[in-house]
């Protein structure tokens, strides 16, 4: 069986071969672990499409996500300087801002001395006014591309053809370079929007104190979300992942999970099956709470599912109820069953969870959140070595 029809199977409660292995990398790690610089990776649609390529291709996943929109092909016609340093690479850009990239960590991007960017101000927030979606930190924290200036002011978001057609260059590079590996696409939840909008601390407090705003944009960010899963359905990916990492408990309860996450994301949802394609969500931490009410998305999948102590997820207890409903990806601890154990226990975290999550199918083994930058190559080989070996339907 391909990859790309391992992993379909798997999505779609069929039996495969075996359980997929599917992993997604920590910008970091393809960083410390390739000979191309960070920035191109980072900034390079093109460069970051190979690299995801080799990654796979050297660990044998049957699947990758392309989690970075597209870039300008040049890119680099926006910046005015480059130089290396003992802590990374820095790059100057023709609108004033500064990029720090570290060799191990994702790029952060600073007004000039490494002043943190502007967020929107929640309490003058007009949903109805373009400039407020143009603000440099909720720009360069969503799209990270200095090319979207390219994008004139009074475009409609809301529309897919006000998109350019660099944005889905890393889709449609990655899905050319991986004719038989599933590939997938992530957009950001209308949730993870507004918390980029005017900061984490300052759109929770806001949550509280102006709820009538925070709906209003939650729509708007919903129209620029579906808008984008219609640029991104027209590039063959194999299913589209809706980043809301942080709508767990350690974040926000079940009851403002039910009102400011689960209406918007129904939308996201429902946009995603009108194109015929699995949709999963990526929700870190602790969401043992709300699979529940994450099922009434109508999302047809749940990433991450970190368990204890760094989430709430019982992986048993989670296929039990939810088995039928639901596939599932992740659950191994990418710090202390990946990165901190020792072989032995490594080695049994893995073979639990394909215990666990393969009766019924609906399982893909990986990292319950992005495997982090300093895990051991090997590891990741071995990941497919134990999921051939005691992952197999057909045995």
């Amino acid at each position: 069986m391909q990859p790309r029809e391992r992993v379909q199977a798997a999505m779609c409660h069929r039996t495969p071969d075996r359980v997929p292995v599917m992993c997604q990398l920590a910008l970091g790690h393809y960083f410390l672990n390739s000979d191309r610089r960070p920035s191109d990776i980072w900034f390079d649609s093109e460069i970051f499409a190979r690299t995801l390529a080799d990654f796979q291709q050297r660990y044998r996943f049957d699947g990758i996500l392309v989690n970075l929109p597209g870039r300008p092909a040049d890119w680099k016609a926006y910046s005015t300087d480059y130089r290396q340093t003992d802590t990374g690479e820095q790059l100057s850009w023709r609108c004033g801002l500064e990029t720090w990239c570290p060799p191990d960590d994702n790029p952060h991007t600073f007004l000039p001395g490494r002043q943190p960017l502007p967020r929107a101000d929640s309490t003058v927030a007009d949903p109805e006014d373009p400039a407020l979606f143009r603000v440099a930190g909720y720009v360069w924290n969503t799209w990270h591309a200095p090319g979207l200036w390219d994008i004139p002011d009074e475009a409609d978001l809301a529309r897919p053809e006000s998109y350019p057609d660099w944005m889905t260059l890393s889709l449609r590079a990655a899905r050319a370079a991986c004719p038989d590996i599933s590939v997938h696409v992530e957009v950001f939840s209308p949730f993870t929007h507004l918390l980029e909008l005017f900061g984490y601390e300052n759109a929770l407090m806001a949550l509280l104190d102006m709820p009538d705003v925070c709906h209003r944009l939650l729509d708007v960010f919903t129209g620029h979300v579906t808008a984008q899963v219609e640029r991104y359905a027209d590039c063959g990916p194999d299913a589209i992942l809706i980043s809301s990492a942080f709508a767990g408990a350690g974040f926000i309860s079940r009851d403002m999970y039910r009102t400011f996450v689960v209406p918007y994301e129904q939308r996201v949802v429902r946009a995603i099956a009108r194109h015929g394609l699995p949709s999963y969500v990526h929700t870190c931490g602790a969401i043992g709470d709300r699979l529940d009410l994450m099922a009434e998305t109508g999302v047809g999948g749940i990433d991450t599912l970190d368990p204890p102590p760094l989430g709430t997820v019982d992986l048993a207890q989670a296929k039990q109820q939810f088995g039928r409903r639901f596939f599932f990806k992740g659950n191994l601890d990418a710090v202390n069953e990946m990165l901190r154990a020792d072989d032995a226990a490594f080695e049994r975290a893995v073979r639990r969870r394909l215990e666990v999550g393969m009766p019924g199918s609906g399982y893909i083994l990986s990292s319950a959140c992005s495997v982090a930058p300093h895990v051991r190559p090997d590891r990741l080989l071995r990941m497919v070595e134990l999921a051939d070996r005691y992952g197999r339907y057909d045995r």
